[in-house]
């Protein structure tokens, strides 16, 4: 790696607060297997992609099973699938500028490849693995959690009282039909009964919620589908 490439991995490190001594393995996250290929590199960066996805996925599941003592597990797999997706990956790697630093293949290069979305967010992946592997599980998290807060901010956002139409008003501003809501169960003594409700799009289910009341499980289901609309808009 000659100088230039290290001041240039080291500016965007110190942009973002981030102390890595292992400037060669961030280096390795960042390149794609057609620039590995042409220029006879031993490694790309699917393998540390592997990892990545593995270390991001366990930390968002953290964050949301904090952050959000009361939701079903449904909810949280849907929240963090909304979260760890290539669409909120690459937008990740847009704000931070991550194409830029892609070593990519000639062909690659000359076709896009710096926005292309796979490239972005198998970059994203890659990145984490190597703060992970050179600064375990907190440098990853740090990390994390700091570019991917306005998506999980989102998710906190979205806890409001009328999420029935705060949906609603979301999904005619994009255009789309009005949503719909179905009982899928409801279980319990007749004193205390637990209702689960669906929220569908188009034929598409969004989310589900549980409540008390068949009002109260819409309203979850509500604001869980707003959340990952939005994380996804």
């Amino acid at each position: 790696m000659d100088n230039n490439r290290q001041e240039k991995l080291q500016k965007f490190l110190d942009s973002l607060n981030l102390r890595m001594p292992d400037l060669e393995g961030f280096d390795l996250a960042l390149t794609h297997p057609t620039f590995a290929f042409e220029h006879q590199l031993p490694q790309d960066n699917q393998r540390l992609e592997f990892l990545g996805d593995a270390v991001l996925g366990l930390i968002i599941a953290e964050y949301l099973y904090k952050q959000f003592p009361h939701l079903p597990e449904g909810d949280l797999t849907r929240m963090r699938a909304a979260i760890v997706c290539e669409a909120t990956l690459c937008k990740v790697a847009k704000s931070i500028g991550l194409g830029e630093l892609l070593l990519l293949g000639q062909g690659e290069e000359h076709s896009g490849g710096r926005e292309r979305p796979s490239n972005l967010a198998d970059a994203m992946e890659s990145v984490i693995a190597s703060l992970y592997l050179a600064g375990g599980l907190e440098l990853a998290r740090d990390f994390i959690i700091k570019v991917f807060n306005p998506s999980l901010q989102i998710l906190k956002d979205n806890r409001i009282i009328d999420a029935k139409s705060a949906l609603q008003e979301f999904v005619q501003q994009q255009g789309s039909e009005n949503v719909f809501y179905k009982i899928l169960d409801e279980w319990g003594p007749a004193h205390a009964k637990q209702y689960k409700a669906g929220v569908f799009l188009k034929k598409r289910m969004l989310a589900t919620g549980e409540g008390r009341s068949k009002k109260e499980a819409e309203q979850d289901a509500a604001r869980a589908a707003l959340s990952l609309l939005k994380i996804n808009s």
